[in-house]
């Protein structure tokens, strides 16, 4: 890789600093679990929602909060959370993570009635804000070497990426052959080899330690994330004409606003501007934000096809859907070791959306005769080819570069983009998918079982075409913002530090 300058500090001063830890690797296993068992949970109970439902006995209206109780929470505070890591250690920061996320998992797993299953979605939202974020700075913090910081971004991006659609296949198997409530407790097993690993291996440094928390920005930003994420979901169970739809998207748009007003006047902002000026690192942010909205289209809207059209368990439904974790999981180790390094992010990204969208756009021949070996699998490789491109580099791109002590509000940062960028994807397909099966039902007989098959596909392929254009989106944005060459982030003024 040519040697870039930044900062006036050579990249390689920077990023091969010869004390790099031997524990590294294991740390990285360790980051990959705890962050598996956050991505995890967000589909993981939706395959179990049916048998909760059934369980609980709580009513259709209320089901959305099981999913949109975690999105709020995990949402609004994701930058408050990256914020204590950065000031109080990521080692902390990432073990009461890890044990608050446990000890709700196993609140909701026990859960007796339907207030208390939300209270404890909602509390594995506010621990997973402080463990996502320490747990990406901590790449970015351990693996100073660029070469393995590459490696280790495209083991982090490919969980990340793929995470949902293993949390589908485990959700499934869990539900199947247990109960719904191990697609909760399950993640106490997971945090005791997390917590333990974190124990043992994680250093403590506090890189912003002379800083202090930003309260009015704090209070600025969680109230605008929330508002966004609340009025999305809204539009699912509203329509956007509904004051709680459009009201709360303004609110949360005049909050961020305010937001990004008052971090040039903190004296200790909580996401300081520098962050996002740099023209890569935005770009990067924009990727992940279009990229969580239209991976929606793939979960969703597929999994409804393969369990109501095609027959599948819940259990087939996720394995059904490993093919395009594979495929994304070996393109996410080209992506950012071999290509980013070699010919830069403004070919490597937009190629990967491009190839998203080109499987996207093929999966909405779906049918009502169509099988899976034909119609969907091919599909979902290409797919997941094309996000193997997009997610790892993007995110190692977005916090790449950023001084240490911003590590953690930065990594927050990138979490918060595919949180929102998700809410939309659901907001936005789902009201899409539902006007068109209504309008493909106008003039027709909706008693008949055949029409009313059709109306889904149609809802189905809605979505996926959507979801094309929302991936040739993100491709024609990151060529236009993304620098030509190979140049990182540039750096604020201070080397990334070893932990």
């Amino acid at each position: 890789m040519s040697q870039t300058v930044k900062s006036g500090i050579p990249t390689d001063a920077v990023e091969a600093p010869p004390t790099a830890s031997p524990k590294r690797w294991w740390i990285l296993a360790v980051v990959a679990i705890a962050q598996l068992m956050v991505v995890l949970d967000a589909t993981i109970v939706n395959i179990a929602l049916p048998s909760a439902q059934a369980d609980l006995g709580f009513s259709d209206a209320n089901r959305q909060w099981i999913v949109t109780a975690y999105a709020l929470a995990f949402a609004s505070l994701l930058l408050l959370g990256g914020r204590i890591a950065d000031l109080f250690g990521r080692k902390p920061a990432f073990l009461v993570g890890v044990v608050g996320f446990a000890a709700a998992s196993a609140l909701g797993g026990a859960a007796t009635g339907f207030g208390m299953l939300v209270t404890a979605r909602a509390l594995q939202g506010v621990f997973g804000a402080l463990l996502a974020p320490a747990a990406l700075s901590l790449l970015n913090t351990t693996f100073t070497d660029a070469r393995e910081r590459a490696r280790a971004f495209s083991v982090y991006g490919a969980i990340a990426g793929a995470g949902g659609a293993v949390g589908l296949l485990l959700g499934g198997m869990l539900t199947d052959a247990l109960d719904w409530r191990w697609t909760l407790y399950v993640n106490v097993a997971i945090a005791v080899v997390a917590f333990a690993g974190g124990w043992v291996l994680l250093g403590n440094h506090r890189d912003a330690a002379n800083s202090r928390l930003d309260v009015p920005g704090t209070v600025l930003v969680a109230g605008g994330l929330f508002s966004l994420v609340y009025g999305f979901s809204n539009a699912e169970t509203h329509h956007w004409g509904s004051p709680q739809t459009w009201g709360f998207l303004i609110a949360g748009g005049l909050l961020l606003a305010a937001f990004s007003w008052w971090q040039t006047r903190a004296a200790h902002p909580l996401l300081p501007l520098r962050v996002l000026l740099d023209r890569d690192r935005a770009a990067s942010y924009l990727a992940v934000l279009v990229t969580g909205a239209g991976m929606f289209g793939v979960f969703l809207f597929l999994t409804y096809y393969l369990q109501l059209n095609l027959g599948f368990s819940p259990t087939k439904t996720g394995v059904a859907f490993l093919p395009m974790v594979g495929a994304l999981m070996v393109t996410a180790q080209l992506g950012t070791t071999v290509l980013l390094p070699r010919v830069g992010p403004k070919i490597v990204i937009p190629l990967g959306f491009a190839v998203a969208t080109a499987g996207m756009a093929w999966l909405t021949g779906i049918g009502l005769g169509s099988h899976y070996l034909s119609a969907v699998l091919p599909q979902l490789i290409v797919i997941g080819v094309g996000l193997g491109l997009v997610m790892p580099p993007a995110m190692q791109l977005a916090t790449g570069g950023v001084a240490a002590e911003d590590a953690g509000v930065a990594s927050a940062a990138v979490n918060a983009m595919q949180q929102v960028g998700g809410s939309i994807g659901t907001a936005l397909l789902n009201t899409l998918a539902a006007s068109a099966a209504t309008d493909y039902l106008a003039g027709k007989d909706a008693t008949s079982r055949l029409v009313r098959a059709q109306a889904t596909i149609e809802s189905y392929t809605t979505a996926f075409e959507w979801s094309a254009g929302l991936f040739a989106a993100g491709a024609v944005v990151a060529f236009l913002l993304y620098r030509a060459g190979t140049q990182q982030p540039a750096a604020e003024g201070a080397p990334v530090v070893h932990m």
